[in-house]
């Protein structure tokens, strides 16, 4: 891929005036198998296929929005955050190597959240809030450690202190300064140049579980639930309205039921349903 721009121009745009329309355009894309992944990662890498690329990123975008939720604690728009983490998914398409056995969501959950931890550093403004690598360590962690909105009671404050090696002074402080408008920090200046400054990113996380295992967890249940719908789609009728009656349902029918149903024995019922898990378990694990 020459340039992420060419694919940026032909992706879904987000706004935030149409962030529930294009939440809902992107889900109604399919996840991608392991075999299509494949075929579209080789194509690119070995061929420079731009039309593999842009279906590599249409496809894995619901993960985006996946990974952006994550980070809504920290008061920035989430068509914002998806933008950013589109970027990092083309980049990580661009890097991508199928060669790898490594799904595309896998490994390019680290590029997407990259990207957003730089724009959440970039507009999230804290004047005079975290000036030590202590403070921004308070400040990452108190964020993410508070239970309720109130203000801490004297037991918690000085738990907070004792466990991330500050003073009580210096977590009321903080929480003082956090209860009013969010405004971020960056380096502070002139630390920009120096690979020693400490950076807020090293704290900086997501207030929900790791995104990538989210993501991944998602993936493989939507993988699972691709092959059964085609595994099903191959039964005759009855067999399938046997398996949705049996198994799909919350008020499960018996043998006897559906026996009754189509005028045949409940071993009969027995046999056809025992045959059609056979047919879905051999597309399973094809």
């Amino acid at each position: 891929m020459n340039s992420t721009h060419t694919i940026h121009n032909q992706l879904i745009p987000v706004t935030a005036s149409s962030i529930d329309n294009y939440i809902q355009s992107v889900h109604e894309l399919p996840v991608l198998t392991v075999a299509e992944e494949k075929e579209l990662a080789f194509r690119l890498r070995d061929n420079e296929d731009l039309d593999a690329a842009r279906m590599l990123i249409l496809h894995n975008l619901r993960f985006v929005i996946k990974v952006a939720r994550g980070y809504n604690g920290y008061g920035l728009p989430l068509a914002d955050l998806v933008q950013e983490g589109n970027v990092g998914l083309m980049k990580a398409v661009k890097r991508f190597d199928p060669s790898m056995n490594v799904r595309l969501v896998s490994f390019a959950v680290h590029w997407i959240r990259a990207e957003m931890h730089e724009y959440i550093l970039r507009n999230w403004k804290i004047v005079k809030v975290a000036t030590t690598k202590a403070q921004r360590k308070l400040f990452f962690n108190l964020r993410s450690g508070k239970k309720r909105l109130g203000w801490l009671n004297q037991a918690e404050v000085n738990d907070v202190a004792d466990t991330l090696g500050v003073s009580s002074k210096d977590v009321m402080e903080m929480e003082k300064r956090m209860s009013s408008q969010d405004l971020g920090f960056d380096l502070a200046p002139g630390q920009e140049d120096d690979d020693n400054a400490y950076s807020p990113s090293l704290y900086l996380k997501a207030e929900q579980p790791d995104p990538s295992d989210i993501l991944e967890e998602e993936d493989w249940k939507n993988h699972k639930k691709s092959i059964l719908t085609k595994a099903l789609a191959k039964l005759d009728d009855r067999s399938k309205d046997i398996l949705a009656s049996r198994w799909l349902t919350d008020k499960k029918a018996t043998l006897q039921d559906l026996a009754d149903k189509y005028s045949i024995s409940a071993e009969r019922i027995r046999q056809l349903e025992t045959n059609a898990i056979k047919k879905i378990r051999e597309s399973v694990v094809a």
